[in-house]
């Protein structure tokens, strides 16, 4: 018995976080057909965020905008929602939390959204300033008593800078604070992350015998990230599924979009088993090992 994916869904079609996560989240309970009062929590783990939001979760936000737990009467269904951030590692660390919730049955359904963008919402492409696309997805996840599901989530944490960091600069924001945002990775980031995101995904696959059979979808701070893991771990480069990179790096939406575009395309039918692997600031990485339903276009 584990926690499953049940749908996954994905959003470009705006340039707000909070929209297109909200749009994804929808997208993910149609595809699967659960209505909204199905689902128990939602959990964000999207960092940048439309205007610089402090306040309220924007979580909740989202909530509002996919239609989920709006009902206000003394016996309708409730649905808990809080952010989870912790940069790109956050939808694994989601996964932790929400295959806890489904174990106790306190939840028929739990929605993992991730989704970020610049914060003047004036653009949706990465740049050198600000390297994430904006995008939204989400993952819909039930309890399953079938073999298939997440293995245990492995985290690594490096020594160290953060490799990379985010931030407003008040020094210099003056009134225009709520829409800009400072993003600044060291010379040699990448191969930091890469460093942690390795000692993770071989802690996860040490629950598999050998990798036949896996899949590697992973974090996309460079193009060549996922390409570069998979010849440290020994995996076959056609093995690897990403997300679409036009616009850039999805960040936290990264895993749920390369997963939802190998389900579409039906390119998984071949593997048994998805490692997923996040490395970001920190650095720091997770891991998870993924086995597919028997048939791996069912889960979306």
């Amino acid at each position: 018995m584990g926690v499953r994916i049940k749908s996954v869904g994905i959003s470009r079609d705006t340039r707000s976080s909070v929209e297109n996560s909200g749009r994804a989240a929808t997208q993910s309970l149609e595809r699967a057909g659960v209505r909204p009062d199905q689902v128990g929590v939602l959990i964000n783990a999207g960092v940048f965020r439309d205007a610089n939001t402090v306040e309220p979760a924007v979580s909740a936000l989202i909530q509002k905008a996919a239609g989920i737990g709006l009902e206000y009467a003394k016996d309708d269904p409730r649905t808990f929602s809080f952010d989870l951030m912790n940069g790109a590692t956050g939808v694994l660390n989601a996964v932790q939390v929400a295959t806890s919730i489904l174990a106790t049955g306190s939840a028929q359904h739990v929605l993992i959204v991730a989704g970020d963008g610049h914060p003047s919402m004036t653009r949706s492409a990465a740049a050198d300033d600000f390297p994430y696309a904006t995008s939204g997805a989400a993952l819909l996840l039930e309890h399953t008593d079938e073999p298939d599901g997440f293995g245990r989530v492995h985290t690594v944490r490096g020594d160290g800078s953060p490799a990379v960091e985010a931030y407003v600069d008040t020094a210099t924001m003056g009134t225009v604070g709520r829409g800009v945002m400072t993003v600044e990775r060291e010379p040699d980031f990448a191969d930091r992350l890469l460093a942690v995101a390795i000692e993770a995904a071989r802690a996860a696959l040490a629950e598999h015998e050998g990798q036949a059979g896996t899949a590697l979808i992973a974090s996309t701070p460079t193009p060549d990230f996922p390409a570069r893991l998979a010849d440290a771990l020994g995996i076959d480069r056609d093995s690897v599924r990403t997300p679409d990179l036009t616009d850039g790096d999805p960040h936290t939406a990264s895993l749920p979009q390369a997963y939802d575009r190998a389900v579409t395309a039906d390119t998984l039918r071949d593997f048994t088993h998805v490692l997923f692997v996040a490395a970001g600031a920190g650095p720091a990485a997770a891991a998870v090992l993924y086995r597919l339903p028997a048939l791996a276009g069912a889960a979306a």
